[in-house]
């Protein structure tokens, strides 16, 4: 798997760019994502969240994560065609760090730890999850504690 994690230069001091390696791969372990796959992980301002959101969302709501999946086909598609470098681009996570310490502090537990809430949630919706539906959003959030649990008991 190929993981790449950039973190804005005034978040740095915050994150080991290794340990959210980890996390994250650990995370597409537990999901069983393919060998082969890959994707990336951003934290950043809220601004650039914001611009991102207005851009690509047409919206000007606050978010805590926007997810962009590259791949919306699965290998086990008939039309489906890996990229050439054979590679499978799940997409990209990004987090916005001060929504993320906003969140931290409200549900009283550190930032890391909500970002760790954040990429799990963007990480599902890489591979398929959603919650646009009722059953889909038991499903997903329920999915989304059983990680953490995993995460939290491996990484804490």
């Amino acid at each position: 798997m190929e993981i790449g994690i950039i973190i804005d230069e005034e978040y740095e001091p915050n994150f080991d760019p290794d340990w959210l390696e980890k996390v994250v791969r650990r995370v597409l372990e537990l999901e069983k994502a393919p060998p082969n796959a890959e994707m990336g992980l951003v934290i950043t301002s809220g601004e650039e969240v914001g611009t991102l959101s207005l851009e690509y969302l047409k919206d000007g709501e606050t978010h805590d994560v926007l997810t962009f999946a590259f791949n919306t086909g699965t290998p086990k598609d008939k039309d489906f065609v890996l990229p050439p470098d054979g590679l499978l681009h799940l997409g990209e996570v990004i987090i916005s760090y001060p929504q993320a310490a906003i969140q931290a502090g409200e549900q009283k537990h550190p930032v890391r730890t909500e970002v760790v809430i954040l990429a799990i949630h963007g990480i599902l919706h890489l591979l398929g999850y959603d919650h646009a539906e009722p059953d889909d959003e038991q499903k997903m959030r329920g999915r989304e504690s059983e990680v953490l649990k995993i995460i939290i008991g491996e990484f804490a």
